[in-house]
């Protein structure tokens, strides 16, 4: 398949009731890793490809690495590829679709597109959002390419207290409904794992709902049943392979004495 045609298929694999499931990568090892245990489609999770290179989450890692990472990854596996890339490393919405279409220079179909001010504190206006995600769709309908614009809100990630949860859905689910008139494509409500309320915001989002594993999330058939289309792994299966890692070296080394 050439860019194009990825990219459709990338957007077709989003089934409500039949999620996508995307066992985030970081790196081209572990896209061909995932690839050959029958990956239908790859993501990136930022906070896994910053920590394989060394630099914390939050566009710590420079965003030419970042691209570099891409282009690897696309240059040896004929997946589709979305890139968890933040905020897009601009509040402006013109730099916002400049980096992004530099990600599409580089192989990519599709990115995470997050509410929260990178380094900052809170969440962006939805007005200022809505402007982000916008120009980033208007930049790819002139590439003729059908990218994939997975609007995240943090408003359940910022909240630590599951019994708040609640009284942010509605928040939650007007956010959702600009940004899907935005032109956005998903609509990512990471944290979120309460089965009542992650059925809600399905039944009211206009776009395909993406939930990303943690502790104490429900399965993926349970959220199969509840109405998500998308279900992703975040940071855990970078954390797991290293606590792996470590064992095996801390291993070694006291066998070496």
């Amino acid at each position: 398949m050439n860019q194009a045609e990825k990219a459709k298929a990338f957007g077709a694999l989003h089934q409500k009731g039949n999620p996508l499931v995307l066992y985030n990568i970081w790196d081209a090892g572990t896209a061909k890793a995932v690839t050959e245990a029958g990956a239908k489609a790859l993501a990136t999770g930022s906070w896994s490809v910053a920590a394989a290179q060394g630099y914390g989450d939050g566009e710590k890692i420079p965003m030419e690495a970042l691209i570099a990472t891409t282009r690897q990854i696309t240059a040896v596996n004929d997946l589709p590829l979305s890139v968890d890339f933040e905020g897009a490393y601009s509040t402006d919405p013109a730099g916002a679709a400049t980096n992004v279409e530099k990600l599409i220079d580089a192989g990519a179909i599709g990115i995470n597109f997050e509410d929260q001010v990178v380094g900052g504190e809170g969440l962006h206006a939805v007005d200022k959002q809505v402007a982000r995600i916008r120009a980033i769709r208007e930049m790819a309908e002139r590439r003729g390419l059908a990218f994939f614009i997975n609007a995240r809100t943090d408003l359940f990630l910022r909240e630590g207290d599951l019994s708040k949860h609640a009284g942010l859905v509605e928040e939650a689910i007007e956010r959702g409904k600009a940004y899907a008139a935005a032109g956005a494509n998903g609509f990512f409500v990471p944290w979120l794992i309460d089965e009542g309320l992650i059925e809600k915001v399905c039944a009211a989002s206009p776009l395909p709902v993406n939930i990303m594993m943690r502790p104490g999330a429900p399965d993926v058939k349970t959220l199969a049943k509840l109405g998500v289309s998308r279900v992703s792994y975040g940071p855990g299966p970078y954390r797991a392979m290293m606590e792996k890692l470590k064992e095996a070296a801390a291993a070694v080394y006291a066998a070496a004495g």
